[in-house]
């Protein structure tokens, strides 16, 4: 069984590299929700991509082109975006940014 993580203070987690050349952190998880700060160098994407986890993100920094499900949105800083379980999705930062992303359940794949 992993271990909760329910508080996160500034700066605690590490940045990992993601197989797409960005970064990403787990800020908090439980079984059932987890929260994943994601940083993105201008031009940099997020390939589209699907999964059964539900996603709720906001555009901490930064401005991206959003894709889900075939439709296409730019949201900056302030904005979000939801992707229901299982839908085609991708990002790109239009500039140097940050997504704060919630999924329920937690993703296991982040934790290993």
């Amino acid at each position: 069984m992993i271990e909760h993580k329910i508080f996160a203070q500034p700066g605690e987690s590490a940045w990992t590299p993601t197989p797409d050349g960005n970064r990403r952190r787990v800020l908090l998880h439980t079984d059932e929700l987890m929260m994943v700060e994601f940083g993105f160098d201008k031009g940099g994407v997020g390939a589209l991509h699907s999964h059964p986890h539900v996603q709720a993100s906001y555009v901490a920094e930064g401005r991206f082109e959003v894709i889900i499900d075939g439709r296409t949105a730019t949201i900056e800083t302030g904005g979000s975006f939801i992707v229901p379980s299982n839908l085609v999705h991708g990002v790109k930062a239009l500039e140097a940014g940050r997504l704060v992303d919630s999924f329920t359940p937690h993703r296991a794949d982040f934790l290993a």
